[in-house]
């Protein structure tokens, strides 16, 4: 199994599961852009490779898969998905991507929240702007400084380039006693450093309660397999501790949103509060089980190994309360 961006936080807890899969042994190939990536120690060959968006992304990976003999090849970055979804058609292995229309309407976040709002799904009043002026006017449309509210890059990943404007934030506080990388900022502040035009940015309600996601496996229409589960505890934009709800309704949400986008294979569907916030469609935090393991069913479902009426028989085994804590651990080499 060729697996891309084998740097991602999420990395360790994949290539051990895909290992630890109580089936066979299998052959881990991991690509990433940079030489510091954890995949070069944890998978049995690492390749280097350009980043997604780069035009000679697809030959690259197409020429590792097949000096590798892999199987089957699973992204993990939003950035790699287009490159290759753009490209299957040339591999002569599944490539675990959903179609390029897929991928454009959730990562396009302004095309995710027309969808949305046309669907009737709960999502942020938002406004596509261009630049400072524009991210003035529309958070005023918004109710700024009455009330709080963020903006993002229209395509971004990870919680970059988020940030909220609160006119009451503490700036004296943010930087005395808390971590670089607050997110939130005056409006003034945000205006001082925004080019004039040129980027294409999102000016959006500030949804707030708790966090929540739904992650499963797609056949390009219904969800066949997944569950939804809380995401909490946030560290550098990433959450560290998940807990698998039992939740009909956000499932019934998820399926109208896949068989609408027409979502294959793995995806993350992620809410804050009442409001969908964001569509990966793509692997995410897996919250792991002995009896079911996400990830390998994926694989073996792309190769033709497991069925989607299989899958959907699995779901019985999905235990509400099952709980996952992440953390930082480290490895050593000498040069």
């Amino acid at each position: 199994m060729l697996v891309t961006a084998s740097g991602a936080p999420g990395t360790a807890a994949l290539l051990h599961a895909l290992r630890d899969n109580g089936e066979r042994e299998v052959r881990l190939v991991g690509t990433d852009m940079s030489e510091r990536s954890v995949g070069r120690h944890l998978c049995d060959a690492f390749h280097l490779v350009p980043a997604g968006s780069d035009p000679s992304f697809p030959d690259t990976m197409l020429e590792v898969a097949t000096r590798e003999s892999v199987d089957a090849i699973l992204p993990q970055s939003s950035f790699d998905l287009e490159g290759l979804a753009g490209h299957v058609d040339r591999f002569p292995m599944p490539v675990l991507v959903s179609p390029v229309d897929a991928i454009q309407r959730s990562n396009d976040k302004a095309l995710t929240y027309e969808l949305m709002h046309r669907l009737g799904v709960p999502a942020p009043a938002f406004f596509r702007v261009d630049g400072a002026a524009g991210v003035e006017r529309a958070a005023h449309e918004l109710g700024y400084p009455d009330r709080p509210v963020c903006f993002k890059p229209v395509f971004s990943s990870g919680s970059r380039g988020f940030r909220i404007l609160d006119p009451t934030v503490d700036r004296a506080h943010q930087l005395l006693y808390e971590r670089p990388g607050a997110v939130a900022m005056r409006l003034e502040e945000a205006l001082e450093l925004l080019p004039e035009g040129g980027v294409d940015l999102l000016v959006m309600e500030l949804a707030t309660g708790g966090e929540r996601t739904i992650d499963g496996i797609a056949n390009g229409g219904e969800i066949v397999l997944g569950h939804p589960k809380t995401r909490e505890a946030m560290r550098a934009g990433l959450a560290m501790y998940f807990v698998t709800l039992d939740d009909p309704e956000l499932m019934r949400l998820a399926s109208l949103i896949v068989g609408e986008l027409g979502i294959e294979h793995f995806f993350n569907i992620q809410l804050v509060g009442d409001y969908v916030i964001e569509i990966n469609p793509r692997i995410s935090t897996i919250v792991y089980q002995e009896d079911l393991n996400l990830p390998y069913l994926g694989v073996k479902r792309a190769i033709g190994e497991i069925s989607d009426d299989e899958l959907r028989a699995l779901a019985s085994r999905i235990r509400p309360g099952r709980t996952a804590l992440r953390f930082f651990d480290q490895l050593e080499w000498d040069q």
